[in-house]
């Protein structure tokens, strides 16, 4: 599983607790004993429930209960409980609460696209994109490995990936083409993929010599004979489907004959419902 710093986790707890719990001090009831459960309200995929039980051991108390990530966990389950102080278990309690519902919804989100799509075609992989909310990015690739969804690319140093965007720096349509070759001498070991957004591109960069070709925003209902096109081409090549898909679409895609369908739709999926409860010891 991804490693995540204490710098932060630590972080995180800062955001919400800059000096103390002010609430419980003024009550009088800071040093009282007490515990806490996180249970689910809904059915779905367990995520970063290590990372809530860190926070919970930095602030001092007991984890009891932990649930790994990638569980499924079923309505009313207790996916992480403590026992700890008054003002430690309220300094954890909100901090905890968003990590788990936002991603237990991302990594179950994820799940639900990894079934659509397994069951029209076990043989295609889904992949989530970079369009993840800044300073996230540990936690939310994360869940969506909790979920089974793999990382289509972490970072600009991980992949080559030439958009339209690098080739508005290029002399003309033919100079990635002529290009290939010095770009594959370069990149022994890595793999040269090409965003595309029609046929005439993508046959193109196939007869190149390309590793791979994205199709962006390609309707499925045309993206089926494309890939016929292209593997006819090559065989060889890896074809990814990309660009406004989601979970009422997703099976459509799986169907054309991609390899690859890469979305950041688990990104926006509606966080699991989860409950905090504390009681005295």
């Amino acid at each position: 599983m991804i490693y995540i710093t204490d710098e932060m986790l630590d972080r995180l707890i800062k955001e919400d607790v800059p000096y103390i719990d002010l609430t419980s001090t003024v009550m009088g009831i800071d040093e009282k004993k007490g515990k806490i459960e996180f249970r689910v309200r809904e059915a779905g995929i367990a995520a970063c429930t290590e990372e809530a039980a860190k926070i919970m051991q930095k602030l001092d108390i007991s984890v009891r209960q932990c649930i790994a990530s990638g569980t499924s966990v079923s309505e009313g389950m207790v996916i992480l409980s403590g026992e700890g102080k008054a003002q430690d278990l309220h300094m954890a309690w909100k901090v905890c609460l968003n990590i788990l519902e936002y991603c237990c919804g991302i990594a179950t989100h994820a799940k639900k696209l990894v079934d659509k799509v397994n069951k029209i075609d076990s043989n295609v992989a889904v992949v989530a994109t970079r369009k993840s909310f800044p300073g996230t990015k540990e936690l939310i690739i994360k869940s969506a490995l909790a979920g089974g969804v793999l990382p289509h690319r972490l970072g600009l140093s991980e992949t080559v990936l030439v958009f339209k965007q690098h080739m508005c720096f290029l002399d003309g349509e033919n100079s990635l083409v002529n290009m290939m070759p010095v770009l594959k001498t370069k990149c022994h070991e890595k793999k040269i993929i090409v965003e595309v957004e029609s046929i005439e591109e993508a046959g193109e960069i196939a007869e190149a010599g390309v590793d791979g070709i994205q199709f962006d925003k390609i309707p499925h209902n045309d993206l089926g004979e494309y890939v016929k096109i292209i593997k006819k081409i090559n065989t060889n090549i890896t074809i990814i489907a990309a660009g406004g898909i989601n979970i009422n679409n997703i099976e459509q895609y799986a169907g054309t004959g991609v390899d690859v369908i890469a979305t950041s739709s688990l990104f926006h999926g509606k966080p699991l419902d989860i409950g905090a409860k504390m009681s005295m010891c």
